[in-house]
């Protein structure tokens, strides 16, 4: 861990007596059993999954730090720890930097970190536009990768001043850039310049409306399966399931919501989701906050079902489907563990896809999801 020791510079240590049950935490909840930096950093080497807190919310317009971070952590630390096998360690959170770069660097540096010794990171927000600062840390890495953004808007107003709602202008075409491909989820049409989904279009880039998500959603499994990192905004909710979300009454539901996260757990790619847009105000009896929490319980849940799958190379745990469209040959993978599936490129590489897009094939048709990637190739 000594070479970790450099981030804690940057973080202030988790405060129990701000939460709301200090030290009265049963046998079997997460508070009891997680590792926490309160005097001194965890053992970060031990943890598969590491929680970091940014309050940070100058992107969008507001001058203070949020207490969100605290009240998500208090609400998921009620929780019972299923997956023992899974180690968890929380570092606290980002210290507030004097300008908003200054937080953005730290908390990108936290990140870089951890990711450069193999952790998978949960970084509790804080405005959207701390996942700018995520991005960062992989290209600090010079890791090129692929994105998913949950967020019932999508942030390329240039012509708004709040950086929360145009950071993903810079994150998808400033220079030089890491993205391979981006993917964004659960958009709500009637908040969507359609203008904005053609510029999308033509970068070859992938958005999935929320009637679509919601219809299919285990099409979405897939798209956040090939993800190395994945945001998520508070307004993909429905208000009902959090009530500090103002921006509509409709969206995801709770459950919807966990499932995308469980899939993200699930994923051998995906190596740090971010949650962001929450604020304690107006959080009736903190639904979202218990909603979030619930979200970070299911991906937990994910990363320990993802551990129960092969490797592609081990074929003994996978029903192999050779198949034909458009007189192109190429095989499908089920995995035997969990159903999940997999198709093969004209390159012989493979990637994910589901059950939807053999019976495109079988029936002689070209898949989207093997077009999309054949056309970014």
């Amino acid at each position: 861990m000594s070479d970790l020791l450099n981030i804690i510079d940057f973080l202030n240590p988790v405060n129990r007596f701000l939460l709301s049950h200090d030290e009265s935490y049963r046998q079997g909840q997460i508070g009891r059993e997680i590792s926490v930096y309160e005097e001194d950093l965890p053992d970060i080497d031990a943890a598969d999954i590491v929680l970091v807190g940014c309050g940070e919310q100058r992107g969008e317009g507001s001058p203070g730090y949020s207490a969100g971070p605290d009240v998500i952590r208090s609400r998921f630390y009620d929780l019972y720890y299923w997956h023992k096998e899974i180690h968890i360690a929380d570092i606290g959170n980002i210290r507030h930097g004097a300008t908003i770069t200054d937080t953005y660097a730290a908390l990108r540096t936290v990140v870089s970190e951890l990711l450069h010794v193999g952790k998978t990171v949960v970084i509790l927000g804080g405005s959207h536009d701390l996942t700018l600062a995520q991005y960062n840390a992989y290209k600090v890495l010079n890791r090129i990768i692929e994105v998913a953004v949950i967020d019932g808007l999508i942030d390329l107003d240039t012509d708004s001043s709040l950086k929360s709602s145009h950071f993903l202008m810079e994150m998808l075409t400033g220079e030089p850039n890491f993205v391979r491909h981006y993917n964004h989820i659960a958009f709500q049409s009637y908040y969507t310049d359609p203008r904005m989904l053609e510029i999308l279009d033509k970068l070859r880039f992938d958005c999935y409306r929320l009637g679509v998500v919601k219809e299919h959603l285990d099409e979405m499994e897939p798209v956040i399966r090939n993800s190395n990192m994945l945001s998520f905004d508070i307004t993909a909710l429905q208000h009902a399931v959090a009530p500090s979300n103002y921006l509509s009454p409709n969206g995801l539901d709770g459950e919807q919501a966990c499932t995308l996260t469980r899939f993200a757990g699930m994923s051998p790619e995906l190596s740090s989701i971010g949650f962001y847009g929450y604020t304690v105000e107006n959080d009736i009896q903190q639904l979202a906050a218990k909603q979030i929490a619930q979200m970070i319980w299911y991906f937990v849940d994910g990363k320990w079902q993802g551990r129960q799958e092969a490797l592609l190379a081990e074929r003994d745990n996978f029903f192999e489907f050779n198949t034909a469209f458009a007189e192109i040959d190429t095989v499908f993978l089920q995995s035997k563990k969990t159903g999940r599936w997999w198709m093969q490129l004209p390159d012989k590489s493979y990637i994910a896809c589901s059950y939807q897009d053999y019976v495109q094939a079988s029936s002689n048709e070209i898949p989207e999801r093997w077009l999309r990637a054949q056309e970014r190739s």
